[in-house]
Parts: structure tokens; sequence; C-alpha cells
């Protein structure tokens, strides 16, 4: 069976609306590389969206999850627990930074965080409404979708969403939005939309992930937390995809030294294996009552045994420093295509090994050049390399490689990325 025979039956069998980027079909992997079912290479500049950080199959995960399938697969954490889950709990909760006792729960998915992050603070607050961010994503449920900032492709046809969700700008000087504008758009909000008083949480990507991989500037972070302080608000800190040291930190929030009241995460936690969490101040966490909180699927044991495994290869194997250095030399290399083409690319940033490359027309910031990034990542595939794009236009290419890679394969990469832009940039 070829990829091309079992996109046929893809397209025949699965709903258009689930899509997938490239027409590759994957038989095997190993860390920051993969095999289709026709025996092609590619490098993994993607990492299944920051999910495999330690790269695929890392052999800490493996071991863990053979071990542990090889006792029992599933058992309800709500029904008869298991101490992996307790031990990945204490190593989150210690792992959080602030003076303030911490709590967690366990549940499947990223937008499974969010919706409970959501749940508890209303549960503690009393109160109702949410804001989060132009430009964030939180999910594809209707609650999440409703916070999410992007219409295209996650919000239309989907509606109504519900109530009492708002939005204000993100801090974004590249593009023009200052912190002081942010702030006067949430001062606005609370005079003309919504009392303070009935709002119990703002939700924030610290980097926005599929906004354009932008940074929140450390003073905002602050300031937000200080306001929320001021007015009895919880703050969210949504690390879903900046989460378990793919920034260089374990968690982004990190570099703004402050303390959230909640913290939702996935992807990376789970090593390629399906688990997210919430955890915060223990406080705020204890506020459901038994049962308020949960899922059949919450906490799998297999999720729990990766992330145990994913938290020890994170520490013994100094990820996060492993991070800093995959994001300097992967950055050595966009600096070395937009010394040779200016015009076209508008800025590379990068926390970690987060990292990204906007591209734009006639070397304007204000000119989005979507047609080069669809075809550099279109094209990619062909060459070996999976690459992925972001951005509310459309126009960022994202680098999220496992931060495991070798550095022989990294500069691979990068090598197939300049031939890319060798070819195509002069249309």
């Amino acid at each position: 069976m070829n990829n091309s025979e079992l996109q046929q039956r893809k397209q025949k069998a699965i709903a258009r609306g689930e899509g997938n980027a490239y027409n590759v079909y994957i038989k095997r992997a190993k860390n920051a590389e993969l095999w289709d079912v026709e025996g092609k290479r590619y490098i993994d500049f993607g990492s299944g969206i920051a999910v495999v950080n330690t790269g695929h199959c890392h052999p800490k995960v493996t071991a863990a999850v053979k071990e542990q399938v090889e006792s029992f697969s599933h058992t309800c954490l709500m029904v008869t627990p298991y101490e992996s889950a307790v031990t990945l709990a204490e190593q989150i909760n210690a792992a959080l930074p602030g003076p303030t006792p911490k709590k967690s729960i366990f549940v499947t998915t990223g937008a499974e965080a969010v919706e409970n992050a959501v749940k508890i603070a209303r549960s503690y607050t009393g109160r109702s409404g949410v804001i989060s961010f132009n430009g964030s994503f939180h999910g594809r449920t209707l609650l999440t979708g409703g916070l999410t900032g992007k219409v295209q492709p996650y919000k239309a046809g989907f509606g109504p969403f519900p109530p009492e969700l708002y939005r204000i700008p993100y801090p974004n000087a590249l593009l023009g939005i200052t912190e002081a504008q942010s702030l006067e758009a949430l001062n606005q909000l609370f005079k003309c939309d919504i009392d303070p008083a009935r709002v119990a949480a703002i939700i924030i990507e610290c980097v926005q992930g599929e906004g354009g991989f932008y940074p929140a500037p450390v003073s905002f972070l602050k300031t937000l937390r200080a306001l929320c302080d001021e007015k009895g608000i919880l703050l969210i800190c949504d690390e879903i995809q900046t989460g378990f040291a793919r920034t260089g930190k374990l968690f982004a929030h990190e570099y703004a030294g402050i303390e959230p009241d909640l913290v939702t995460m996935a992807k990376g936690l789970g090593g390629g294996y399906p688990i997210a969490a919430v955890a915060g101040k223990a406080e705020i966490m204890d506020h459901p009552q038994p049962g308020g909180l949960g899922g059949t699927y919450a906490g799998s044991p297999l999720g729990c045994a990766a992330g145990v495994a994913v938290m020890s290869a994170i520490r013994d194997e100094k990820l996060c420093e492993r991070a800093q250095a995959v994001g300097e030399r992967l950055v050595q290399h966009l600096q070395g295509i937009k010394a040779r083409y200016p015009a076209l690319v508008g800025d590379i940033r990068n926390l970690g090994a987060m990292i990204a490359l906007e591209l734009v027309e006639n070397g304007d910031i204000n000119q989005p050049n979507t047609t080069l990034t669809k075809a550099i990542c279109a094209k990619a595939g062909e060459k070996g390399l999976l690459l992925l794009s972001c951005g509310t236009r459309g126009n960022v290419i994202r680098f999220l490689p496992p931060l495991t890679i070798e550095m022989e394969v990294l500069d691979e990469g990068a090598a197939i990325l300049a031939s890319l832009f060798d070819e195509l940039a002069n249309g």
C-alpha cells in the first residue's frame, strides 16, 4: 500500500474536516526522523505539533509504556487509581514556580484541560466571564473555540459559541500593538462589556502558538498578574504548546517570574501518549466537589507512565538547556537565509526551541507573504522535511524539532530549507 492509495482510502473513510498537512503515511519513527510506507525518510521539524519534545520512541518512554501495558491498560483513575498518576502529579506540582501549594488533575487533551481550567475558575470565583486574546488558540471544542481568537478554520460555521467569552488584542510590537494598547483595551472591556467583578479568569499563552509564535512581553505578564490580583480574577497560563522544556524552561511563564493561579498542559507531557493536565494553587484546584472533574480516560495509566518517563528524560538529559542549544543553532541557519533574502524574511524569533520565520514581501512586515509560506511548506515534504505554518496572516513557518534532535540532522533539515528558498524565492 502506497501513500496515494492510503490517501484515497482516508478521503473515503475520514471526514474532510480532519485533514492532513502531508499525504504521507508514516510506518516508523526514531527521534527526529520518520519513514513512510514507501520507505522514504523525513526530518521532523514539527514533533507532531510540539508533542514529542523527547523525540519519537524515546527509550525511557517506550520502556515505561511497555511495562505499564503488560500490567494493565485501564482501570479509570476515578474508580481504582494507580501510583503513576500520583507520582506524576507530585512532580508537576513540585515543578510549578511560586510558594503556594499546588494540586493537579489529569484529563486527555489540551482542549479538555482548558475546559476544566475554566470550570475550576468559575467554581472558585463564583463568576462567569473569561477573557482571552486575539490570535490565541485554546482548542476546537465549542468553549475553547469561543476562546480562540482565529476564525479560519477553527470557528467558521461552528457557532454560536458560549456566552461570557471576551477577547482583547495581544501585545505584539512587531505588528504595532503595544502593551499599553492591550491594557487600554482591557480597561475599555471593563467599562463597556463586563464588570471585572464578573470575570472569573484571563487566559493567555505566554507564546502564542497558532497565532504566530509571538512571545508576550515579560512586563505585560507581570502587569497582568498584578491586575488579576487587584480585581480577584484568576490568571490561567496556557502552556499546552510551550510546556515541558520547549522554550528552554519547563514552562514559559517562568521567564516572567510569575505564579499563575492555574496552568493548562498537554502535548509534550506524554511524549506521544494522550494525556493532559490542569495544575495550580491547591485551594483553587480543590474547590470543585468530588466527581465534578475527571473523565473515563482521564489520566490514562499509559499516559501517566509516559509522563513520568518524560519528566525523567527532561531532568536527566537536561532538555531545557538542549532546547536553548537547538534554538540557537537553527536561528543561525535562519539568519543565513535572511542574509540572502532580506526582502522575504520579515522576522526571526525564538524562545528556546520554539522558533518562527515570518515571511513578507518587499521587506515590509505589513505585507505578509502567504503564498511563499504555503509553497515552502508544501514543497518541503517532497524534499524530505516536515514543516508547519501558523499565524493569523498565514505567513509564519514554525519550527518545533524534537529537543533530542541530533545536530547533524538539524543541520541537514536547515540545508533543505535553504534549498527551498533558492528554488522558490524568485517565484
